[in-house]
């Protein structure tokens, strides 16, 4: 957190003519990016803080500028037109899955910044002349930098080509996700996966069956005791590597398995990935002879989780104090796994 309390930013959107670069492209120039622009952008794409833009001007015009400067890979989404700054960097947050207290924006006129500050006071904004010092400032400092986070852009602008082939898709939702040629893999977590896991369980809110949070040292006790499971679920599809996207961590007690923790990234919960692993654990449950129990904790925001688990067959058998005890009956068929999703078991 900031030292106002603010959350890290997670995205700066640049402003583009005269704010990255020194010129106006539709006025026939062929600018540079400054150099310290440059810096920021590699800097901050180290902590993995995504960049994205919102520019006045001709869509085609800019995009082929920011190829032609070998700047185009930099950028998660793009918003170029003659709207609002603020509804372009409202959309910019929408697709990028992320809340706009954590989106910053930087532009060298005055006027826009105040019409952003005006329409979105939560987002941080500052003029172009302080765009290379921002990588000092506290907002852009994450506590954490994880090798997950340094390859956070490259999954960002894989998401950002995803829904440009969605919306073009005329097919239906379903012959959309049956074409993206998803696979998940699931394997039990190691020592370089610990940081990223625990980073998932502080980030992930919406697909997160208990709220519980687990540091790298709880997970890596975990991941060593034979009473306990550690699973880590990777998703992949033909635009790219999601990277990793969800936990599970099972207590083995008796003939039960006890899903004490199941969370899945926000940015992958309209694949269906936290039914098509849930499905998969409790596939791998029954296989061993043990019951399938799961542990769910009702938040603001994690209804959804318990949808999913009700669509795999749990039904709740118990309350023990603030949570719901939810089991599958061994006895009872399973409904059906998601089919446009092909799953892996890896070997840790």
């Amino acid at each position: 957190m900031t030292a106002a309390g603010a959350p890290t930013v997670k995205c700066l959107v640049w402003d583009l003519d005269d704010t990255l670069w020194d010129g106006v492209v539709l006025e026939g120039d062929d600018p540079a990016p400054f150099p310290a622009a440059l810096e920021t952008l590699a800097e901050l794409d180290r902590r993995g803080i995504l960049h994205a833009a919102a520019g006045r001007g001709e869509r085609g015009a800019t995009e082929r500028h920011l190829a032609e400067r070998r700047l185009s890979d930099w950028f998660c989404a793009v918003q170029v037109g003659w709207g609002a700054k603020s509804d372009a960097v409202r959309r910019i947050a929408k697709a990028l899955n992320i809340g706009l207290d954590t989106v910053a924006f930087v532009d060298n006129d005055p006027v826009e910044r105040a019409e952003v500050a005006g329409e979105l006071p939560m987002v941080r904004c500052y003029p172009a002349a302080a765009a290379g010092r921002l990588p000092k400032f506290r907002d852009f400092q994450p506590e954490h930098v994880t090798a997950e986070a340094t390859g956070r852009r490259r999954l960002y602008r894989a998401e950002w080509q995803r829904r440009q082939a969605e919306a073009e898709f005329t097919e239906g939702r379903q012959a959309f996700l049956d074409s993206l040629g998803l696979v998940m893999e699931v394997r039990p977590a190691t020592g370089k996966d610990l940081s990223r896991a625990g980073e998932l369980t502080v980030r992930t809110h919406q697909l997160n069956s208990t709220g519980l949070t687990y540091g790298r040292d709880e997970l890596a006790r975990l991941s060593r005791s034979p009473d306990h499971q550690v699973l880590l679920a990777t998703l992949r599809d033909r635009f790219g590597d999601y990277g990793i996207v969800g936990l599970a961590v099972t207590e083995l007690v008796g003939r039960d398995a006890v899903l004490r923790l199941m969370l899945m990234s926000c940015r992958v919960a309209s694949r269906g990935a936290g039914g098509v692993l849930l499905h998969h654990l409790t596939r791998q449950a029954l296989a061993a002879g043990r019951r399938p129990v799961a542990h769910f904790v009702p938040t603001e925001v994690n209804r959804n989780m318990l949808v999913t688990m009700r669509f795999v067959g749990y039904r709740a058998t118990a309350t023990d104090e603030e949570r719901l005890v939810l089991t599958v009956d061994p006895e009872q068929p399973l409904p059906e796994a998601p089919g446009h999703t092909r799953v892996l078991a890896g070997a840790a």
